[in-house]
């Protein structure tokens, strides 16, 4: 479990819900934040995230550069811990932060336009900064490990300083991911090193332990992936989902306990999302030994994770199993369907009702997605807002289960009807069937981009058809929603069609369902025909297996963006019809002149 799911399970549903749950805002119960957070996470905890906030905003810059901004905000809040009333020390964590890069004297030069966010006013300012980080930035070369016999000595003789770079050169790479997530994975290079470093063989050693460590990458899609639907779709359908997934994972916590985790997190989520990694950082500290100080409630699972040290504690816990689920739960038919008193417990509070409603329904089935729970309550919550204006309205929700039982048939038929697929035909036959699908959904989007698209997809297949019955769904709708949101980020800068459009906005619970069920665009007209588009010369027998392939492929999103109203049948007839020629062809002495004739 990743630190993005801790901090963003919230149980707020609504505005009104969200102002009563506000918990106090930090400002107004510490004289001084930066000397309160200073005093929190101790110098070198204090210190690391620092750099990670300017690495992250600061992204071409040297190590020894941002080292000197680190040394200013450090002697602020060394001066501060000392003295509150002292100068900028009422000042916010972020505006200290901002305030030093719109110092630097090369801005403008390094980052051009970004120079121009420093004439905003916070928090536009920020948001202003947000933008220009680079997720994945071509400027800055692969991660490159020193020697064997350097880095042991390194971390033998200089310490903070090997960590150091090893912090920077994560967070520069990936401005998005989460200060506690770097720091986690600093924890497991140092124990990575002091393990190594005794072994005669150093590198194997390493290489087998780093490549473990370094799969920030994902983690940090998944972080991005939360933001986005913060962004998007609010708080009320954010911080359901995440109810959702707590619920599944702590199955024996009771509801009120949940609701206290939620209630602390809604400001640490945020601060995630806006980059103010210092004050995420400690916030997501006082969660974690919260949550361990009262172990017993929460999970049978995060034991050894809460006798770890901070920093390690949190993505354990993150990564823990989900605990098991309560023999003997009773049926959800008694209080949801048969009570007389649902209709006034209902309408009395509404979202205070639903949040149970996802509570109790998620704890009793961890094997499914967040999103077919949420599919689930607002399919009940729709029979309810119907069913309580009748004349008897427990007649009319008594087909609740039925209804309820569409939501997972839907879902379950898609699963086993894809991993079928994968696994009787291979992932060549998968993803030729992918980018069918998806070249008819949105034909206008370029062919390398549904390529890519069609490779992710099958790339989830691969990885969650091959688990167990009870973790396929879960695994399948959940990675599936991120390849959507990705699309969803491109629809918004370069809009694809109406359909698309309308599944990007509509509902996040219903959004994969959506694309599933999407037809044809009818609105699609094709290009005209390039003959340059179907040219074939001896490379197509010449090329390696894996590059004739990708050939194929693209001829056939091409081929599809041209005449989108094809049949399964003619497909199949032309793709013979193309590897008989290819056959026939490569056999010739002049295969071009054989390629021009077919």
């Amino acid at each position: 479990m990743k630190w993005v799911t801790l901090i963003s399970f919230i149980f707020l549903f609504s505005s009104a819900a969200s102002r009563n749950l506000q918990r106090v805002a930090r400002g107004t119960e510490h004289k001084s934040e930066i000397a309160h957070r200073y005093n929190d996470l101790k110098e070198e905890t204090f210190k690391a995230v620092s750099m990670i906030t300017f690495a992250q905003y600061l992204q071409r810059c040297s190590y020894e550069g941002l080292s000197k901004l680190v040394k200013n905000v450090l002697d602020l809040a060394q001066a501060c811990s000392a003295n509150e009333d002292g100068p900028k020390c009422a000042n916010s964590l972020p505006s200290i932060f901002l305030d030093e890069i719109c110092q630097v004297k090369e801005l403008r030069d390094s980052y051009g336009a970004m120079a121009d966010c420093c004439a905003k006013a916070d928090p536009e300012r920020n948001e202003c900064f947000l933008t220009f980080k680079v997720p994945q930035p071509d400027f800055v070369q692969p991660y490159q490990r020193p020697g064997a016999d350097v880095i042991c000595k390194e971390y033998q003789d200089n310490r903070v300083s090997l960590l150091g770079h090893f912090i920077y050169a994560v967070a520069r790479r990936n401005p998005f991911l989460y200060a506690p997530t770097i720091l986690a994975l600093a924890a497991d290079y140092e124990h990575a090193l002091q393990t190594c470093c005794k072994e005669s063989d150093v590198n194997a050693c390493l290489d087998e332990k780093v490549s473990q460590i370094f799969h920030s990458k994902k983690i940090s899609v998944k972080q991005q992936y939360a933001c986005g639907v913060l962004n998007e779709f609010g708080e009320r359908t954010f911080q359901a989902n995440k109810l959702a997934y707590l619920s599944q994972k702590y199955p024996n916590a009771p509801f009120s306990e949940l609701v206290k985790i939620v209630r602390g997190v809604k400001d640490t989520y945020k601060e995630c999302c806006e980059g103010d990694m210092i004050e995420c950082m400690d916030d997501r500290a006082e969660i974690v030994a919260y949550m361990c100080s009262k172990q017993e409630v929460f999970s049978s699972k995060i034991k050894g994770c809460c006798e770890k040290p901070m920093v390690e504690r949190s993505q354990c816990i993150m990564e823990a199993e989900f605990d098991d689920k309560p023999e003997g739960l009773p049926s959800l038919v008694e209080k949801y369907i048969q009570d007389k008193e649902i209709c006034k417990s209902f309408e009395a509070d509404h979202d205070a009702f639903l949040s149970e409603f996802v509570y109790d329904y998620a704890r009793r089935h961890p094997e499914f997605s967040t999103q077919l729970i949420l599919r689930a309550a607002k399919g009940y919550e729709t029979l309810l807002e119907k069913c309580c204006k009748t004349d008897n309205p427990a007649e009319c929700y008594g087909n609740a289960v039925e209804e309820l039982n569409k939501h997972i048939k839907e879902t379950q038929d898609v699963v086993k009807t894809n991993c079928d697929l994968l696994t009787t035909h291979g992932e060549p036959d998968f993803l030729k069937a992918i980018l069918i699908r998806y070249t008819k959904k949105m034909p206008q989007v370029s062919t390398d981009t549904l390529l890519e698209i069609g490779k992710k997809m099958t790339a989830v297949g691969t990885k969650c058809c091959q688990l167990p019955e009870d973790k396929r769904l879960s695994c399948s709708e959940g990675y599936l929603s991120i390849v959507i949101q990705d699309m969803c980020r491109r629809q918004e800068t370069t809009p694809i069609n109406d359909n698309v459009s309308h599944c990007c906005r509509d509902s996040y619970a219903y959004r994969r369902p959506c694309f599933t069920a999407m037809g044809v665009d009818t609105k699609y007209v094709p290009p005209p025909f390039n003959p340059d588009m179907f040219n074939f010369d001896e490379k197509l027998c010449s090329a390696p297996p894996a590059e004739q392939e990708l050939g194929q492929m693209k001829l056939l999103v091409n081929l599809i963006k041209r005449k989108p109203l094809m049949t399964e049948e003619q497909i199949k007839t032309i793709a013979a019809g193309f590897t008989a020629m290819v056959d026939k062809c490569c056999k010739q002495s002049d295969i071009e002149t054989c390629f021009g004739e077919e």
